[in-house]
């Protein structure tokens, strides 16, 4: 048997400021999205699910992949059909062998085609089956409205994503150390004689206060795209325009709105005592509970009146029990909705009672 127990919010702030509410911020992209990094909550939308062109914010992807399958010291031989490639480029010539790093702060910093197209075809040994594995892994992460036909970005009718999409494959990047580490990155250094030199063409970098990624791409056919990160007082956030003659400015805004009007809260601490549960046949007569892992979401300061916790639980278990057992679950509901839950376990461990034991404390 079950109980649920329904709990009102009790939470502290992590990250404080002085700031007033205000009026969600307008942008003239065709679509928007801002989303929090750590959370993954969407903090404001604009037709975050139509489908649209790109441009170079596929080398997100791109990178991605490399990182997750490549190996940042390999050396790349670069081969005829890696040469040339229209649009951006880091200059790439035929037999010369270069790191998989140079190649990948010449994809994100100079937005190099040709660093596109030799990384597909050394990842993927050859560009058709790493386009494969960008869709794969764009299946894997939950971006099902996202198509690749390219590594780079140049239009085709094929090739699209949507503002959402793009934030799920943005997160999924960022939590590489290295991928963040170089998009970042303000400029660097080749290990190569001729153009060596690859400056940041995203303008966040210099800016945005905490600016700190991700990703411009520019296609006729696409418009200006922006994928923005900046972080403040430990929060991380992703602001991402499609099609948008104000990329940076509107990308700016939707930061600011972000910082200034959700703040981190704790919902629940890591070992955070909840109750006691009784124990059956065991050495103590209860448990008590704890919650297993911190959970912090942001939130404005008037839906807190809107978060209710939901406690799963037996009334009672057998022991004998572990330390760390998993007895039930909290969950969390915003406006009825629910979006999160974490493991119960328990705080220590009981042991099962022997037969002596039980008789003597039976009678």
């Amino acid at each position: 048997m079950k109980k649920g127990i329904l709990l009102l919010l009790f939470v502290s702030i992590l990250f404080t400021s002085n700031y007033s509410y205000g009026e969600k911020p307008s942008v003239i992209a065709q679509s928007a999205i801002l989303v929090d990094m750590e959370s993954g909550r969407v903090l404001f939308e604009l037709n975050p699910y139509n489908k649209l062109p790109m441009a170079s914010t596929t080398k997100i992807m791109t990178g991605l992949i490399a990182l997750k399958e490549g190996n940042v010291e390999d050396k790349v031989e670069i081969k005829s059909t890696c040469v040339g490639i229209e649009g951006s480029s880091i200059y790439l010539y035929d037999g010369e062998i270069i790191s998989l790093e140079d190649l990948l702060y010449g994809l994100m910093l100079r937005s190099g085609n040709d660093a596109a197209v030799a990384i597909a075809d050394y990842i993927g040994n050859s560009t058709d089956e790493f386009v494969f594995m960008m869709n794969e892994k764009a299946k894997q992460i939950g971006a099902k409205d996202t198509n690749f036909v390219n590594p780079h970005g140049l239009h085709d009718d094929n090739h699209y994503t949507t503002a959402y999409d793009l934030a799920l494959i943005t997160r999924e990047a960022m939590d590489i150390k290295k991928f963040a580490e170089i998009v970042e990155s303000k400029m660097w250094k080749a290990h190569r004689e001729k153009n060596n030199l690859f400056y940041n063409k995203n303008n966040t970098l210099w800016e945005y206060e905490g600016g700190n990624g991700v990703k411009i791409g520019y296609t006729m056919k696409a418009g200006r795209c922006l994928v923005s990160s900046a972080t403040r007082g430990g929060r991380t956030l992703i602001a991402i325009v499609l099609n948008d003659r104000n990329w940076f400015e509107d990308c700016y805004s939707l930061l600011d709105y972000g910082f200034k009007e959700f703040k981190n809260y704790v919902i629940w601490d890591a070992g955070q005592y909840l109750m006691e549960v009784p124990v059956i046949n065991g050495k103590k007569d209860s448990v008590p509970v704890v919650v297993e892992k911190l959970f912090t979401y942001p939130l404005k300061e008037e839906e807190l009146k809107n978060i209710k916790i939901y406690i799963d639980m037996p009334d009672e278990i057998v022991a004998p029990v572990e330390k760390g057992h998993i007895i039930g679950k909290v969950k969390v509901y915003l406006d009825g909705v629910f979006f999160h839950e974490e493991n119960i376990v328990s705080k220590e461990s009981i042991a099962k009672l022997g037969y002596l034991e039980k008789m003597i404390k039976n009678k």
